[in-house]
């Protein structure tokens, strides 16, 4: 499911829009469509900001940034296959373009499902950007998926240590302990994360997912409830109404075999009339 299509890409990116690529990117930045254009993409309006960036592009056609704001505004859109067009076309100009490769690992991600490639951009970013958590981050998740889940952790690692509240790293490697089975290390990560934000999400899902593996069957329905509070994913109910039936099987049982046992004796009462008895 394509989560990120309406989440904000600069936040992907880790660098908002000051993006300044060279000596055109300076007059860029005198001019007022780019402005404009900026503008727009920070209102939620792609289609606005598109038509000014490609109005720039007609006077600025090498500017490499021009193409990476574009490829956003084509995300934006939905329109995958065009932003790539774009993200390749700023890469042509500017092959250390770390904004470029980073948004071309999470197409690779997220959208075409090519782990190995996201790996292999996101690793370009972190070469390019060491000193920068979001790319060890990124680049954590593209190994998680790709099945490398101790380099994944690694990473996660070190974005931890150059942002110690960066609470979607800690609870991205919380993650990576619940698939590995480390209970106590992925509970630990999740609370951490709450701390930050008590409605990270992932966190909390992630929360409920240890609890219910430690048999802490009221905490995981307590994470559950949180989420279904602010989100209507029918997955919470469902999974919420199973541990609810898991906490009181052994009620429901003896209740069941209650009624069992009471039938029985009603029909050897009933045989025993029957016979005279």
């Amino acid at each position: 499911m394509l989560r990120a299509w309406g989440l904000c890409l600069a936040g992907l990116l880790g660098i908002g829009f000051s993006l300044a690529h060279g000596q055109v990117a300076s007059l860029l930045s005198k001019e007022g469509q780019w402005q404009q254009g900026k503008k727009y993409l920070s209102e939620g309006k792609a289609k606005e900001a598109k038509g000014a960036f490609e109005d720039l592009l007609k006077r600025f056609p090498k500017e490499p940034d021009l193409y990476v704001l574009l490829g956003i505004s084509s995300l934006r859109l939905r329109d995958a296959q065009a932003a790539e067009i774009y993200i390749r076309q700023a890469l042509a100009l500017a092959p250390d373009h770390a904004e470029a490769r980073t948004l071309l690992g999470w197409i690779a991600l997220e959208v075409r499902r090519d782990y190995p490639s996201a790996v292999e951009e996101y690793a370009r970013v972190v070469q390019l950007k060491p000193d920068l958590p979001e790319a060890y981050n990124n680049l954590g998740v593209a190994l998680k998926k790709n099945g490398e889940l101790e380099k994944a952790v690694a990473n996660f690692n070190r974005a931890l240590e150059l942002r110690r509240d960066y609470s979607e790293a800690r609870s991205n490697r919380g993650w990576v302990y619940l698939q590995q089975k480390k209970w106590r290390e992925a509970r630990n990560d999740f609370e951490q994360a709450l701390e930050v934000n008590p409605n990270d999400e992932g966190a909390l899902y992630g929360m409920s997912q240890v609890l219910k593996e430690v048999r802490d069957y009221g905490g995981a329905q307590k994470a559950l409830r949180s989420l279904m509070v602010q989100s209507p994913n029918f997955v919470y109910w469902l999974e919420w109404g199973q541990l609810q039936l898991v906490r009181y099987y052994w009620v429901l049982l003896l209740i069941a075999g209650a009624f069992f046992l009471q039938a029985q004796y009603k029909k050897v009462k009933v045989r025993r009339r029957s016979h005279g008895g």
